[in-house]
């Protein structure tokens, strides 16, 4: 019996120092704060694709509004007696419509527009309908009635919510009327008749939700808007990615045609439209109606920093091989003082040109622009020849402004190892990188950034994402890969000082590239697994960096770390202790975290743990089941100043702890 005894108890204490050589012993060192942690490290990168703009962020329902468009009623259809004009009010939008009397009193004279893959309204909820009319042959007044239909309507009645606005000019003035949806339909029509017997002319027709985000009327839709702001992004780039080049200099993205009255901010097409025959969108532009003006707001309303991209000289080089096809060097004056005059518009005195038409839109004080990227993901020598010019007169004029350069579009290779050298070369403070690879290649960048140097330009990780390999779509197991990839940015943050996602928005039935962080249709939206790991690092950054090893290294997913990567934070106006581990392997791992350097009557509480994690790697949330994988918090009981837990296989897990 006592040998038996013997036997348990040393096949016990084999038992436990086998589990205990299994634990994955991490050390936090707490005694000496680490390099300070960015207010932009995590933020948000837009590019109007997928419809992120018009049909998506910005809250406009009307398609072609301006009759714009080469084809100028595309969006619309018109019935009895209606004329197309081209000496409207407003220079860059020349074209209206005109509505005459049909000629019989059984036939209607109006129109139809079909919006963005329809025109989605709420029950209950209020519409703004606004309009630009005049009475071009005179008179003491003509009606028109604008109603919300729904075609399809099998009722007694199309039209579930109806106005009549009355037209008393014949000098072009704006009028407006509010419309309440009666139903909730996701695919509506807006419809406007010519309610009376004389002639009207109808630009710039509008409607738009009353409940915008801030409640702007030229405003953003509000679940989406919300959804930016509820990760508490640092900093917020825009407006692009490949739309600030054009597949030709015309159609470029150009601010100064983005700002002032939105009446007369002239239409651009798409770059997107052309790119993908697969996916093929022919009636997308740019309305403008989101420009330089609204997302300088939105950054400000978001508490992020504006971070606008600016053209170089360069049309798309994926699009464009011939030199003719770009700006000349000697020839890139006017886009020089492009970046000259945004500087002005977004942190100049009113009396200034560019300032005063900021205060005119209604901003008389500055947005406090520190950030300003020239090109978004050029190559080749043509690069840096342009860019060198830039540097000089932004140096010369605005010392004060960080300036963002571009190591191209791979994050290794040929270009990637050409650029670098020339961004220390020409000094710029941070250099633009791009990524979107496979899991193979998220897994071996744990250690990316660790050997850079310290004593060139910061790193911007601006486009990136995880794209599965034969799973080009959004799904956990990419996520989870994202998250441990952001370790080694945490990790780094002496060195990488931004990081975005990318791209943001897709329409359901407009995508054309995938994953994205944030889907919607006309009424709904759906945070990704990818939008809540974006969120818990901005939410849990820190300010500054904790050193975390295991066995003397960092934690990054080498051999012989099991799938683990970490990194810690330290958040000294919170008093918080913040730990990220990825467990990327298919197993739960045995953790231990270590809080080395505190003072015996530190205290440790509030423990929290919250994880990410799926059984289904391939699963993502849906419009349908927009939460089924959310972040999960429990409460953590940490014993001293060390934790021994475990994780889940496939899990992202964010421990937190207050100091007290």
């Amino acid at each position: 019996m006592r040998r038996y005894t013997e036997l348990l108890a040393a096949l016990a204490l084999s038992t436990g120092m086998a589990l205990h050589a299994q634990t994955n012993e991490m050390v936090i060192q707490t005694k000496k704060l680490g390099a300070e942690i960015q207010p932009t490290m995590y933020g948000l990168f837009f590019e109007d694709i997928n419809y992120a703009a018009d049909g998506g962020l910005y809250a406009e329902l009307v398609k072609n509004r301006s009759f714009e468009f080469p084809q100028r009623l595309m969006g619309w259809k018109t019935y009895g007696k209606v004329t197309l004009q081209d000496d409207g009010p407003f220079e860059r939008n020349p074209h209206y419509v005109r509505l005459d009397n049909p000629g019989h009193a059984h036939k209607h004279t109006g129109l139809d527009n079909e919006g963005f893959f329809g025109i989605g309204v709420k029950q209950g909820e209020e519409y703004r309908f606004s309009v630009w009319a005049r009475l071009p042959h005179g008179g003491t007044g003509e009606k028109i009635r604008v109603e919300l239909v729904d075609t399809k309507s099998m009722g007694e009645h199309q039209a579930f919510a109806s106005q009549t606005l009355t037209i008393d000019s014949k000098d072009w003035k704006k009028y407006q009327v509010i419309l309440k949806a009666g139903v909730t339909n996701p695919k509506a029509t807006l419809r406007i008749f010519l309610a009376s017997q004389g002639t009207v002319d109808l630009e710039h027709i509008s409607l738009f939700p009353v409940d915008t985000w801030k409640g702007h009327e030229n405003g953003l839709r509000k679940d989406l808007a919300q959804a930016l702001a509820d990760i508490h992004p640092g900093v917020f780039r825009f407006p692009g990615g490949c739309i600030v080049e054009g597949t030709d200099l015309e159609t470029r993205y150009d601010w100064k045609k983005s700002v002032g009255p939105v009446e007369n901010r002239p239409l651009n097409e798409n770059r997107w439209q052309y790119t993908f025959t697969h996916r093929f969108y022919p009636d997308y532009y740019q309305s403008y109606g989101l420009g330089f003006y609204e997302y300088f707001l939105l950054s400000e309303e978001m508490g992020a920093a504006p971070l606008p991209i600016l053209n170089c000289g360069l049309a798309c080089q994926y699009q464009n091989n011939e030199e003719k096809a770009h700006v000349a060097v000697c020839d890139l004056d006017s886009y020089i003082q492009d970046a000259l005059d945004l500087i002005e518009f977004a942190n100049g005195d009113v009396n200034t040109t560019w300032g005063k038409v900021r205060a005119d839109m209604g901003h008389p004080a500055p947005f406090n622009l520190k950030y300003l990227g020239i090109g978004n993901e050029q190559w080749g020598k043509e690069y840096p020849e342009r860019l060198e010019p830039f540097i000089k007169a932004l140096r010369k004029a605005h010392p004060e402004i960080m300036i963002v350069g571009s190591s191209g579009p791979n994050s290794e290779g040929k270009e990637f190892d050409y650029l670098w050298p020339e961004m220390k070369r020409l000094k710029a403070d941070l250099v633009d990188e791009h990524f979107y690879r496979p899991e193979s290649w998220f897994l071996s960048q744990g250690a990316r950034y660790d050997n850079y140097d310290r004593k060139g330009p910061k790193v911007f990780a601006g486009e990136y994402a995880c794209h599965g390999k034969g799973k080009k779509w959004n799904h956990f197991h990419a996520a989870l890969l994202e998250a441990a990839f952001m370790t080694g940015l945490e990790r780094n943050a002496d060195i990488v000082h931004m990081a975005t996602y990318a791209p943001l928005f897709a329409h359901v039935e407009g995508w054309q590239w995938r994953p994205d962080m944030i889907w919607f249709d006309n009424l709904n939206s759906v945070r990704t697994v990818s939008y809540y790991v974006q969120q818990l690092y901005a939410q849990n950054k820190g300010t500054n960096v904790l050193p975390l090893t295991m066995n003397k290294k960092p934690v990054t997913g080498a051999e012989g770390q099991n799938g683990l990567f970490a990194s810690a934070v330290y958040d000294k106006d919170k008093n918080e202790l913040i730990v990220k581990v990825a467990n990327t392997s298919d197993k739960t791992q045995p953790v231990s975290l270590t809080f080395e350097g505190l003072k015996k009557q530190d205290v440790l509480s509030e423990g929290r743990c919250i994880t990410l994690s799926s059984l289904d790697q391939d699963k993502d949330n849906t419009l349908e089941q927009p939460f089924a994988i959310t972040p999960q918090e429990t409460p953590v009981t940490i014993n001293g100043h060390a934790l021994t837990t475990e994780l889940g296989p496939n899990t992202f897990a964010v421990y937190k702890f207050t100091k007290k």
